[in-house]
């Protein structure tokens, strides 16, 4: 530190860790429109200068830009996007705080943490829902956009003593937001959902406000929660109508606000639960859970269950990625560029929403396998107007390259139909 003569010691080694952290989780560019590509342009100039300015104190971070993207169930989020050196510089910030918050957090608080994923989450909730009736789910409205600055800055000095984190934690939070227009919207509240920082710190403010608050006023009853949305297991309605109201009551006490429509007490029907309740269904982190036919594995027979599936507004999302491509139009591709667009895409959606109940999926692969088809008769004259024969020959190619397409090495029956 004596030697650098910088107030703050940052180890240069940091610095660069994160920013080889920013460039693998990739992202937009910032109000300096700068990619992580121009920003490479320079890479040995641009780190120094965030690692000279975080270890004298004089960093301060640019606004955030703000970008509109379509929410599942309708409406729009405000990401507020910080700029590639700002990542870089909240990313070392990270890699000091999470270590030490980390271990302070609560087995069933499954978001943004480090070995644990939304997979882990609906697996947990698939064996509770077995065991209790009734599930409250909630969510949070707004929560990034409104989390208490000074109730924040509480829980993050009682846990962080390094200086210079708590220093730009505190410039972070204070950042503008600039709109696509231009136009600077000075913040007092919230942590901007785009920031590197932003989930571990709402993870640190929703510790205090919702997981240490169930834990000792409800020690017997199970609850899970990624990020905003939660879920609380309970054994009778009036137990769920109850903790609604209270959990309600303590989110305002924390500034926050329960989602009207979002929030619901679900009755987990299945073959042995006989009761009836208008809410016999919910969404959690992609998966609908709701009474299902099961095959029992030990003698193949069916019986009604509650289990999870992916839902019908994740599988809306797909297809309309899918759909953005444009791909049926795109006759100047071969079929190997297709599989490099679709099949990135295709690993991931198989691979989380395969997990559970994967033969629901099918019909969103049929969907691919019908636009496949659909761009073979535009691609080749002699399968124009010919449908049943472009999907023969996409068949025959299927079982002559079946590692041509991802979702073609899993077994279907009439898949080309």
């Amino acid at each position: 530190m004596h030697a650098t003569n910088k107030p703050f010691a940052i180890e240069k080694r940091l610095v660069y860790e994160a920013y080889k952290a920013v460039k693998s989780n990739r992202g937009a560019a910032g109000v300096d429109e700068q990619s992580i590509e121009q920003f490479e342009a320079d890479l040995s100039g641009n780190l120094y200068k965030i690692w000279n300015r975080m270890s004298s104190g004089s960093y301060f971070p640019p606004p955030v830009r703000a970008v509109s993207i379509p929410k599942k169930s309708g409406g729009e989020r405000i990401l507020g996007v910080p700029t590639v050196a700002d990542r870089v510089a909240q990313m070392v910030v990270k890699q000091v705080i999470e270590p030490i918050l980390d271990p302070i957090f609560l087995a069933d608080s499954y978001g943004y943490r480090p070995n644990k994923s939304a997979l882990d989450a609906v697996g947990v909730t698939r064996m509770r829902c077995w065991k209790y009736d009734w599930v409250l789910e909630f969510d949070i409205k707004g929560l990034f956009d409104n989390i208490d600055h000074e109730l924040l800055l509480r829980a993050v000095r009682k846990h962080i003593t390094c200086k210079w984190a708590l220093l730009y934690i505190e410039r972070w939070l204070k950042a503008p937001m600039m709109l696509e227009d231009g136009t600077m919207i000075e913040r007092s509240r919230g942590t901007p959902q785009g920031g590197v920082v932003s989930p571990i710190l709402s993870n640190l403010f929703m510790h205090y406000a919702f997981d240490l608050w169930i834990a000792r006023t409800h020690p017997d009853l199970p609850w899970c929660r990624y990020a905003d949305d939660g879920l609380v297991h309970c054994r009778t309605r009036h137990e769920a109508e109850a903790l609604k109201a209270a959990l309600q009551a303590r989110l305002a006490e924390c500034h926050l606000e329960m989602h009207p429509t979002k929030t619901k007490v679900v009755y987990c029907k299945d073959g042995k639960r006989r009761g009836k309740y208008p809410n016999v269904k919910f969404d959690f982190l992609g998966y609908c859970f709701r009474p299902r036919r099961v095959r029992r594995l030990r003698d193949n027979s069916l019986f009604g269950g509650f289990n999870p599936a992916v839902s019908s507004s994740a599988m809306n999302a797909m297809r309309k990625a899918i759909r953005d491509l444009h791909l049926r139009r795109q006759t100047q591709l071969t079929l190997q560029d297709i599989a490099q667009q679709l099949n990135p895409l295709l690993r991931g959606w198989i691979a989380y929403y395969g997990r559970y109940a994967p033969s629901a999926l099918y019909p969103l692969l049929r969907y691919v396998n019908q636009t496949l088809v659909a761009w073979v008769m535009r691609k080749f004259k002699r399968f124009k107007r010919r449908k049943v024969q472009a999907s023969q020959f996409l068949q025959r190619l299927a079982t002559a390259c079946v590692d041509l397409f991802v979702h073609w090495q899993i077994k279907m029956i009439g898949v080309f139909a």
